[in-house]
């Protein structure tokens, strides 16, 4: 196991790559500021390689798209931060048709078709939530291709700020080989992009706004080209303009929540936000949750946050979904997570998967993790959650 084994499963890939005659490739990607910045350094890449690459930004791996993508023989498909949590899904609905690739840093799932590839750095043994994140995994894949992507190395700096415990492992790895060949500069702890002039947390900063917040008008896109072009004008005024939207309507929930509408069971918090969100990606209530895990007025330390909102059914650059979902997120407060560490209490994407088993589908880390069902569905998450924890 380790970097070696990753290696050469990811060269032989690279072969096969190289192998095939075709050259259109669709990159599915993630929607936060870790998938923006995997979408770019798989982008760069592949057209490097003189790749057609044609990208499809999406919330949630769900059966009806997956079904859909995999359908179209004939080309490649990339995965970047997103698809290892259903690997087995993935599997299915590809049966063999193309040469399938995962680039992820989510607790995985088995492949089972020969033609998926998971190169997750977790099925290596690291950990996805602490060190690596997605960018990391798509940057290492990258430089397989050719040492000239070292190029890229700041992009997996800047989503690895997602890492809540910090730079460390492999993204203390790529930070140190980013310094040496002065792709960024450390001034007193402030990491900079060297040809932006750009602080890597503040273009973090903006990359979550544009891709979960700007979601349905084309802010992903426009986060895949901040990456790579460095922020222009179009960035600032889209970040302002979606920042004001998202602080109005956290304000409005922060308010609701104090007014009776947070609840709790035995070992849940719980809330549902419904359509305060209208008009936003669904990452938001997990932002917003990520938000409430440290306020300690209003929150237990020791019970799970769940949060909940209803999700729009267009996807942009796929279509209309059937049925109404809802995006159900959960975050632990510190203490919680130290009960988690310790085994005393299951991780979050474990919770969440089993709660939804048969109806909705969960991926995720040990402290944070989400899933989507049917907006009938809801209640019945926080009651086989509990039921759950009660007996854990």
């Amino acid at each position: 196991m380790g970097v070696d084994v990753f290696r050469r499963k990811a060269l032989s890939l690279i072969s096969e790559m190289k192998r095939e005659t075709y050259r259109d490739a669709l990159l599915i990607h993630h929607d936060d500021a870790d998938g923006l910045c995997s979408a770019a350094i798989v982008k760069a890449t592949l057209e490097r390689e003189s790749y057609n690459v044609k990208m499809l930004c999406i919330e949630k791996i769900l059966p009806e798209i997956i079904e859909s993508i995999h359908r179209v023989e004939g080309r490649v498909i990339i995965y970047a931060d997103i698809g290892s949590s259903h690997a087995d899904l993935i599997s299915e609905f590809n049966n063999g048709k193309n040469l399938t690739v995962i680039l992820d840093h989510h607790d995985p799932r088995p492949s089972s078709d020969p033609k998926v590839y998971d190169l997750n750095l977790e099925n290596y043994g690291f950990k996805g939530e602490r060190d690596f994140s997605g960018s990391t995994c798509c940057y290492l894949f990258s430089k397989l291709f050719s040492e000239e992507n070292i190029d890229l190395s700041y992009l997996a700096i800047v989503g690895s700020c997602e890492i809540p415990e910090g730079l460390i492992g492999l993204n203390r790895q790529v930070l140190q080989e980013a310094i040496s060949n002065r792709i960024v500069d450390d001034e007193g702890g402030k990491i900079k992009i060297r040809k932006f002039g750009v602080d890597v947390r503040s273009l973090f900063s903006k990359l979550q706004v544009l891709g979960a917040v700007g979601y349905y008008i084309g802010g992903p896109e426009v986060g895949v080209r901040t990456c790579i072009y460095g922020v222009t004008d179009e960035t600032v005024r889209m970040v302002n303009l979606l920042e004001e939207r998202r602080k109005k309507a956290n304000r409005r929930l922060l308010a609701m929540l104090y007014h009776g509408y947070l609840k709790e069971t035995e070992h849940i918090q719980w809330f549902d936000a419904g359509d305060v969100y209208h008009g936003m990606g669904s990452k938001v209530i997990g932002q917003f949750c990520s938000f409430l895990s440290y306020q300690k007025r209003l929150i237990n330390p020791k019970k799970y946050i769940f949060g909940m909102m209803n999700m729009q059914a267009e996807i942009p650059g796929w279509g209309r979904l059937k049925v109404e979902r809802a995006k159900i997120s959960v975050r632990t407060p510190k203490e919680l997570r130290r009960l988690i560490s310790e085994e005393k209490a299951p991780s979050a994407v474990r919770i969440l998967s089993l709660a939804s088993e048969g109806f909705g589908l969960a991926d995720g880390h040990e402290y944070a993790a989400s899933a989507v069902v049917s907006r009938k569905d809801k209640m019945r998450i926080i009651e086989n959650a509990e039921s759950l924890l009660r007996h854990y």
